[in-house]
């Protein structure tokens, strides 16, 4: 059984103590671990690291407003109209809601624990827990989705995988908006009650093809039966956007009916100004 000291062992091991990290793990993957979620947060804070995790909620999200149709928005509108989760609810940054089945349950430990802080996108939001978790924090915005990551890079943080692939690495989809292509749009409601335009990523079933890339980066260690790879956040960003500008189709899924994977490729959503996406009462794209 995974124990706190486990944990923190391996922290000082890979000398992330101290630390801003971004976490993508799989509980499931050490085995079993005494305490559960909360005991593997508890211990990367033991060691005095910020933990973020990604704690996306869709249920937020609402259909696009009419006449707010961008092109090469990974979206075949005429096939699907949009959610209907969100109509007429509202996120605000201390809602505790998390899509548990796809983040997992170490984000959803730390999105209910006392002191986080949680960044302002109702659709992927990050939160943070920690020294650092306001200064992570403060930039995310609905059409800044990524702010955290760059601050992530500011602070030398790092990025640990903790027991899965290199497919939930957010991290590269900022490496895609660094190498010029404009991050999706999606909508949910804004704290006045109308639809506002958000940020949110794209396709990550490629990102498997940056192993030869980012491994000259990483680091790593099992803990339980978990294999926790580390890649530090600057380095690994700046690798895998060159990578993109290299060979633009780096990232693309395979699937050739995949529209994120597609549009992500050809530089993504073709923008008129922020403001004539902002409301639905403005002309769109």
């Amino acid at each position: 059984m995974v124990t706190v000291e486990d944990i923190r062992s391996a922290t000082r091991d890979l000398a992330l103590s101290g630390r801003p990290l971004c976490v993508h793990s799989s509980l499931s993957s050490f085995g079993r671990v005494e305490g559960g979620a909360p005991t593997v947060i508890e211990a990367l804070l033991a060691e005095g690291c910020t933990v973020m995790v990604p704690t996306f909620s869709w249920g937020f999200a609402v259909p696009p407003p009419p006449g707010i149709r961008p092109e090469r928005n990974g979206w075949d509108y005429d096939a699907w109209p949009g959610p209907t989760d969100g109509i007429g609810r509202i996120y605000r940054p201390d809602t505790n809601e998390v899509d548990t089945e796809t983040m997992g349950a170490v984000p959803a430990a730390v999105v209910g624990m006392p002191g986080r802080v949680r960044g302002n996108n109702p659709l992927s939001s990050f939160t943070a827990i920690g020294p650092l978790a306001g200064g992570l924090m403060s930039g995310q915005a609905p059409l800044d989705l990524y702010a955290p990551f760059r601050a992530l890079t500011e602070a030398h943080g790092s990025v640990v995988l903790m027991g899965v692939a290199l497919v939930r690495m957010t991290l590269l989809h900022l490496a895609e908006k660094m190498a010029g292509r404009n991050q999706f749009r999606r909508w949910a409601n804004g704290p006045d009650g109308q639809p506002m335009v958000v940020e949110a990523g794209g396709c990550s079933g490629g990102f498997g093809k940056f192993e030869t890339i980012l491994s000259p980066l990483m680091t790593q260690r099992t803990v339980g039966k978990s294999v926790w790879r580390v890649f530090p956040a600057r380095e690994a960003l700046q690798a895998a956007a060159d990578a993109i500008r290299r060979d633009p189709h780096l990232t693309h899924c395979g699937d050739l009916e995949c529209d994120r994977c597609e549009d992500s490729v050809r530089g993504g959503p073709i923008l008129s100004g922020e403001t004539a996406l902002t409301r639905g009462d403005k002309p769109g794209a």
